[in-house]
């Protein structure tokens, strides 16, 4: 169930995050509510997994996958195009999440 937590509170970020620019500093009621409640489940979903993989590498990996998916919906959403050198260092989380998951034995595979 870890994974699943961690996958939940990725999700409640990226949907979190994507509605803060939609929010206009919070003057408009609707994306600022899901800001809101997309970070309380984000939270809550981060802390379940601090039981079982450590908070250095649950942090990594929420932080990594959520920049990717965020770095995609700007692009999509909200036509924010990335020059080369945002996607080399995008490319270097992705890079960085694939060694902790696939080589690291603090993370609990």
């Amino acid at each position: 169930m870890k994974w699943v937590y961690l996958v939940v509170a990725v999700t409640g970020e990226v949907i979190a995050t994507s509605a803060l620019k939609s929010s206009a500093g919070f003057t408009k009621l609707g994306p600022s509510a899901i800001v809101v409640a997309g970070y309380g489940v984000a939270f809550y979903f981060l802390s379940l997994t601090l039981d079982v993989i450590p908070v250095g590498i649950s942090y990594a990996l929420w932080s990594g996958i959520g920049i990717v998916f965020i770095s995609l919906i700007g692009w999509i959403l909200f036509g924010q195009r990335l020059d080369l050198p945002a996607m080399v260092g995008i490319g270097l989380i992705v890079a960085g999440v694939a060694v902790i998951n696939l080589l690291s034995e603090s993370s609990s595979h």
